[in-house]
């Protein structure tokens, strides 16, 4: 089952996260559909990543915005609704998750925002109330915690929203979206190389509980090959220099490391890094983009072993095009808890 999502305005970004230069609204519902895109014999394009792109947008082209949000499942994927955002407060609104206060989240107290060491963004972090009263006795409420972690270019081209809970034993209610605002100009000889930052948010299929996750973003795009309206374009990349933090903030990333190289029968430094696995029609004429990712790490006995596994999906955006956004969803066992998954849901804007 697919939700409808009205993306409503973010009106402008806090300092830390920068603001668009014209003033323009992002996530705005996606304009009209006008027939679509076609290949080179007159038939449709063929699906990317060997199959869908999320929904959103449904005859996107590349001279338009193009809207992009999680589908709606029975374990709680894309049940937020209206995300938007109050510059004169400094808050966003979530509508359609239960116990998550009046709907008003504002900027977290102990995490206000995620980015590389020692940086002030660019991804910013807000929260819900952790009560509401009863309005006929006065009692207080407990509400369950939700996390929204938000980036929009510099920019304005390009923009996320990610929003998951903490309190739930399986995967709670949460949702996501990424957008490009106006269109992008795609060469047919190049290739480019874009960098950026990256964060996520952790919940769990097990136990309660969330985290965050910073790191770095590197994207090559390939415009010549492969040949054919049929595949497409190709693109690699990878995520590395990750890190993880409790909603505190602590740095846990060696109890992660601790539980990995119990995993594979010797000590593990750093996180594996995610990488994109390369194959035909990954990137479309529209500048969309809907691969495979994973990750692996070497046992003691010098065999590489699965690690993550997911998806990216990203649009690609810009007159040369200078920025891609775009959202990362991996999955592998909890080896904390030794039972059940851990679920990284995270997003970029990585430029050239």
């Amino acid at each position: 089952m697919t939700r409808s999502l009205s993306l409503l305005s973010v009106l402008a970004l806090v300092a830390a996260c920068s603001s668009s230069e014209d003033g323009s609204n992002p996530f705005d519902p996606p304009p009209p559909d006008d027939g679509g895109e076609t290949s080179d014999d007159g038939q449709p394009p063929p699906p990317l990543g060997g199959g869908a792109l999320p929904p959103g947008t449904a005859n996107p082209t590349p001279d338009a915005s193009i809207t992009r949000y999680e589908e709606r499942t029975d374990r709680g994927d894309g049940f937020a609704e209206a995300p938007s955002y109050d510059a004169a407060t400094d808050t966003f609104v979530v509508d359609n998750l239960p116990f998550d206060g009046d709907n008003t989240y504002t900027r977290d107290a102990a995490v206000a925002s995620l980015g590389p060491p020692g940086a002030q963004g660019p991804f910013a972090v807000y929260e819900n109330a952790d009560t509401v009263p009863d309005p006929e006795t006065g009692t207080p409420i407990d509400q369950l915690a939700h996390k929204v972690l938000f980036q929009r270019s510099p920019s304005g081209r390009t923009e996320l929203v990610i929003i998951r809970a903490a309190d739930y034993e399986p995967f709670g209610f949460g949702g996501w979206a990424y957008q490009r605002n106006g269109g992008v100009e795609l060469p047919e000889t190049l290739q480019a190389t874009f960098s950026g930052d990256y964060a996520a948010l952790r919940d769990f299929d097990g136990r309660a509980g969330l985290e965050y996750a910073t790191g770095a973003v590197r994207l090559d795009v390939d415009w010549e090959d492969f040949n054919g309206t049929s595949v497409q374009d190709a693109i690699k990349g990878t995520i590395t220099d990750r890190r993880i933090y409790d909603l505190s903030g602590a740095d846990v990333t060696q109890d992660w490391l601790d539980a990995l190289g119990e995993e594979a029968g010797r000590p593990i430094i750093d996180l594996p890094a995610v990488q994109i696995v390369i194959r035909p029609s990954t990137v479309d004429q529209n500048g969309e983009i809907a691969a495979t990712v994973r990750s692996a790490y070497t046992d003691d006995a010098g065999e590489p072993q699965q690690y993550e596994t997911g998806t990216l999906n990203a649009i690609l955006a810009g007159p040369t095009p200078d920025e891609i956004v775009g959202i990362v969803e991996i999955e592998s066992d909890d080896l904390i808890s030794g039972d059940g998954t851990v679920r990284e849901t995270g997003g970029f804007v990585a430029n050239r």
